[in-house]
């Protein structure tokens, strides 16, 4: 499928640094940061999902498993997936059953709750080599980035459909999704210093031009307000694009252009919470959208050498985290 592709423009301002951050007032330091090695040693673990109090799902992206962590008891039980998935991220749907984005085998996958049998669904189009990030919308379908081979996409689970939206800019790198309040798809092109914006009706692709041209945005939050969160990963910035004035704002992360934003968050207060990859250790950067300030900063225990993405899990009040020293972790926020 094609999509027509309409490039936006948006005023621009850039806010100096919070005052908090400049003057280590008001900063949050003690941060209820938990961490569970991961027995399957080198593996990459990654991308949890957090289910309830006592179930959390992650893969090892360079171990071809996925696995689920009872927190409570600290007990992790793996299911093996193909022969070189490279599972590059996973979700959890209303029936327990497990989706993963087999990332170097073209294929999303399935993992039964009962009976751990693995369904494979594989691309329409063997382009389509690489499904990156996964998500769900309101109506339980998943949503997708291609990362290299440069497509967005979606897989009607009642069907086992998958429609492919090519995005016109060359190597633009489709990285990170979110469904917005009114449903449609936010997606950051890694490869450019672009977002773009799905209509699930139409499929029409629309990409927006960032204010800085060297700027990379790699993972977004979408806050109740409909303002689209990026890190820019190349300059150092917390980002906002408000799509209803076409605007843009940017703050200066607390490790400025050293800070390399990665995994990103957004918790049951609307607070933005990013982690800082270029320092080591990493560290939780923590911003209020309403105060427009930096609130909370704390170090990852193990140093967590890259922290690449996020999973927020309401009911427990929690963030949870993969950290390329082989551990699963967890932010407590109450």
């Amino acid at each position: 499928m094609l999509a027509r592709v309409l490039i936006g423009s948006a005023a621009f301002s850039l806010l100096a640094a919070p005052a908090a951050i400049a003057q280590g007032e008001d900063i949050e330091t003690n941060l209820d940061i938990r961490e569970w090695e991961v027995p399957w040693e080198n593996t990459r673990p990654r991308d949890p999902f957090a289910v309830s109090e006592s179930e959390v799902w992650f893969v090892g992206q360079g171990g071809h498993y996925a696995a689920m962590l009872n927190p409570q008891t600290g007990e992790m039980e793996r299911v093996d997936l193909p022969e070189g998935a490279g599972p590059h991220n996973q979700i959890v749907d209303a029936d327990g059953a497990v989706w993963y984005a087999g990332n170097l085998v073209g294929h999303i996958g399935r993992i039964d709750p009962v009976t751990r049998e693995i369904e494979q669904i594989p691309m329409p189009d063997p382009a389509v080599r690489d499904p990156h990030t996964l998500i769900f919308d309101a109506a339980g379908d998943i949503w997708f980035t291609a990362q290299f081979s440069n497509y967005i996409g979606k897989l009607t689970l009642a069907t086992r459909e998958v429609e492919l939206i090519p995005v016109p800019t060359e190597r633009a790198r489709p990285y990170g999704i979110k469904i917005a309040p009114d449903g449609s798809i936010w997606v950051v092109l890694f490869g450019t210093s672009k977002l773009a914006h799905v209509d699930p009706d139409t499929m029409e692709l629309t990409e927006i031009d960032l204010p800085r041209d060297t700027a990379r945005p790699r993972r977004l939050e979408i806050t109740d307000d409909g303002r689209i969160w990026y890190g820019d990963y190349t300059d150092g910035f917390l980002g906002a694009y408000n799509p209803a004035s076409g605007t843009f704002e940017e703050w200066p992360l607390p490790s400025g252009a050293e800070s390399r934003p990665y995994g990103t968050a957004r918790d049951g207060e609307g607070n933005i919470w990013l982690v800082e990859t270029g320092v080591q250790p990493n560290r939780f950067v923590g911003f209020d959208p309403d105060s427009e300030r930096f609130f909370a900063i704390g170090e990852v225990p193990s140093g967590g050498r890259t922290l690449r993405h996020m999973h927020y899990h309401e009911a427990t009040d929690t963030i949870w985290f993969g950290a390329d020293t082989n551990t699963v972790g967890r932010l407590a926020l109450d």
